[in-house]
């Protein structure tokens, strides 16, 4: 055998009898007495005899029960004060383990919260359903379109969950009249899932509708419902859970009316209204708007939504010379006046203007190359957030075309405002449970100050307006009849 191996047979074996006697013992199995040295603390002791660090208070509770049977062991009051010669006693792993699970809290029960109306429980696989009330069939239907796309972005921009739940959307039509909005509300407020909805699209739907939401306690926020009783003082109590994030009609008429007389400098002008109250209200402020500058208004007429044959109206109004006709009202009707108005002798060259009911390419459709040259009163989109740019990208992509009608964006802040609120007065318990109280939702969205959204910095008022309201005036060129686009920037503003 030679040297090397006989040297490298010694090193093995010295190795064997010598290195476990001088590494540190693993912890100890059986429960022991220690005396405490200099430089001990107890936190120490526990993670190399308990191997956790954080076992310690089952030194202390083991040492002062030997301490009650035996004096010679130390009676530990203060864990961080220990005194060098202690005698203490450390329990096995396995004894230290049970009484520091034995000693945890157990988890505080998650209890539902009172509310004045009730509470919307969702259990840990359950998604938070929201629903939205637009039209989205007939005539009118680009309105709801663009309103629902709205809310599907923001959806999306949440990743598709809030608190750790999918977001749930579905919704019902309103029709853009009373009876849908009584029809799509009475579904609505018949699921107890439903935590709040958004909606509705027509002032018409909204007047019948949000009662019947608030009754069951399901506050609704409306991205394009823009007259004027809805958030007046005198509305009654079962609008209390009633919101919007559009402008109110008080702020467009007074806008067409200063634009007529100030930049048309016209002296006459005639309303046509569908008796929907969205459209009487708004003309009505702009008649009086108009009246208040010293302009007289020849005429303010109604024609019924359905009606097809504007003739005899529009014959009516002739004889009163109107420089202009203002006509806030929707997309059938509103093509049919504009495309007889320039049939009916005395408005061959009569200014026509519309609002944001008819702001919209299916409107082009319905009115032709008679829309040429006309105005519009609708929101102005060159006053939105920088993010407004954004949210079009994003639009385009995901439904391959702009928007159809003004309100995309106010239902975007609609949902976003919803959405903050959810997450303010949400419980959430530590299985992923939510609950959601309805009145303290409702006074949360209410509590709205300040939000930065896509329109303007959003503050609601105690009667649910929380718009920062800024309205243009946008004329039709033909590139825009002819390409079904709306124009984005208006000719005009008022500030």
């Amino acid at each position: 055998m030679s040297k090397k191996l006989l040297n490298l047979l010694l090193v093995i074996v010295m190795l064997a009898v010598f290195v476990p006697t001088t590494l540190a013992a693993p912890p100890a199995q059986e429960g022991q007495d220690y005396v405490i040295v200099a430089d001990d603390w107890l936190s120490k002791l526990a993670d190399k005899y308990l191997g956790n660090v954080f076992a310690y208070p089952a030194i202390v509770e083991f040492t002062n029960k030997k301490h009650a049977e035996d004096a010679s062991y130390a009676e530990i009051t203060n864990p961080d004060l220990i005194e060098v010669g202690w005698k203490v006693y450390i329990p096995s792993a396995e004894e230290a383990a049970e009484f520091v699970a034995a000693a945890a809290p157990a988890p505080a029960a998650c209890v539902a919260p009172t509310d004045e109306i009730s509470v919307v429980e969702i259990k840990p696989d359950e998604p938070i359903h929201i629903a939205f009330w637009f039209v989205i069939a007939g005539p009118d239907a680009s309105l709801g379109t663009d309103t629902k796309r709205g809310v599907e972005i923001a959806i999306d921009d949440k990743g598709g969950k809030l608190l750790g739940h999918d977001v749930k959307l579905t919704g019902e039509d309103s029709a853009c009249n009373a009876e849908g909005g009584t029809a799509a509300a009475t579904k609505l407020a018949a699921d107890p899932t439903i935590v709040v909805a958004i909606g509705s699209n027509c002032s018409s739907e909204a007047r019948p509708g949000a009662p019947i939401l608030w009754k069951a306690g399901i506050a609704t926020v409306s991205p394009s419902n823009t007259a004027p009783f809805l958030t007046e003082a005198g509305r009654g109590p079962e609008y209390d859970g009633y919101l919007r994030t559009c402008h109110n009609d008080r702020v467009q008429g007074a806008v067409a009316a200063k634009f007529a007389w100030e930049q048309l400098k016209v002296k006459t002008a005639a309303t046509i209204h569908d008796g929907s109250p969205y459209a009487e209200a708004l003309q009505a402020v702009f008649a009086d708007t108009f009246r208040g500058f010293g302009g007289t208004v020849t005429a303010q007429e109604a024609v019924a939504p359905t009606d097809t044959d504007m003739r005899p109206v529009l014959t009516k109004i002739a004889a009163g010379k109107p420089e202009m006709i203002y006509y806030p009202i929707f997309i059938a009707a509103g093509g049919h006046v504009t495309r007889q108005s320039k049939e009916v002798a005395g408005l061959e060259k009569t200014i026509l203007m519309g609002a944001d009911g008819i702001f919209s390419p299916d409107f082009y459709k319905a009115a032709g190359e008679a829309a040429v040259g006309m105005y519009h009163s609708s929101p102005d989109f060159s006053a939105f957030a920088a993010g407004y740019q954004d949210f079009l990208a994003k639009h385009q992509a995901k439904y391959g075309q702009a928007p159809l009608a003004p309100f995309h964006a106010h239902a975007y802040d609609a949902t976003m405002i919803v959405f903050a609120a959810i997450e303010k007065v949400a419980v959430k318990c530590p299985d992923g449970t939510l609950y959601v109280g309805r009145k303290a939702l409702r006074d949360a969205l209410y509590a709205t100050k300040g939000f930065k959204g896509l329109t303007g910095t959003l503050t609601c008022d105690k009667y649910g307006d929380c718009a920062d309201p800024k309205i243009g005036i946008y004329q039709t060129t033909a590139d825009n009849v002819n390409n079904l686009v709306m124009p984005t920037t208006p000719i005009w503003k008022p500030y």
